[in-house]
């Protein structure tokens, strides 16, 4: 069920989730908002020197109080980080204060996504296929627990899968 307001982007990394939610922010004409891109301009520092100084769980205690706010914010599409559906608080917020839209997309092509960016700690110094693929068997269920809406992002450029999802919404709408 679409919920009016704010959508808020889940999935893995590489799925697509802040380059698709810039363009559907404007194509809807609402404000963007990246979640990792937040905390970073709030420590001042990258997520890979929060990881090596707090840790992933320092991290994820960030990464909910910016989840918390932001949610808080009607009218937005926010792009969360891949692991934001690992904590209970961050599910329920994602799933009561708006429309959660799943980004999805092959392992092959998470890999050649995310495999060569260094600010992506998870994936630092280990088998970028292997770990992709473990955390996927992880998350999955919890992104699909929240999402309203799965979208696959392989194969279609940035404006076809923003144009789909706006078609998508407006369908769900129309229904309610």
């Amino acid at each position: 069920m679409v919920k009016l307001g704010s959508l808020f982007l889940v999935g893995p990394m590489g799925a697509g989730k802040s380059s698709i939610g810039r363009q559907l922010a404007k194509s809807l004409k609402k404000t963007f908002h990246d979640s990792d891109k937040e905390l970073e301009e709030r420590t001042g520092v990258d997520i890979p020197t929060i990881f090596e100084y707090e840790g992933e769980e320092g991290f994820r205690k960030r990464e909910a109080a910016i989840i918390d706010e932001l949610t808080s914010m009607t009218g937005i599409v926010l792009a969360t980080g891949g692991g934001a559906v690992l904590r209970e608080e961050n599910r329920r917020c994602l799933r009561s204060r708006g429309t959660v839209i799943y980004l999805t997309a092959p392992l092959d092509t998470l890999v050649k996504r995310a495999g060569h960016d260094n600010n992506r700690p998870l994936l630092n110094g280990c088998d970028t296929r292997l770990t992709l693929e473990k955390l996927i068997a992880d998350r999955d269920p919890l992104y699909l627990e929240v999402a309203d809406i799965t979208v696959n992002t392989a194969g279609g450029s940035v404006a076809a899968i923003v144009k789909q999802i706006v078609t998508l919404l407006d369908n769900q709408e129309q229904r309610t």
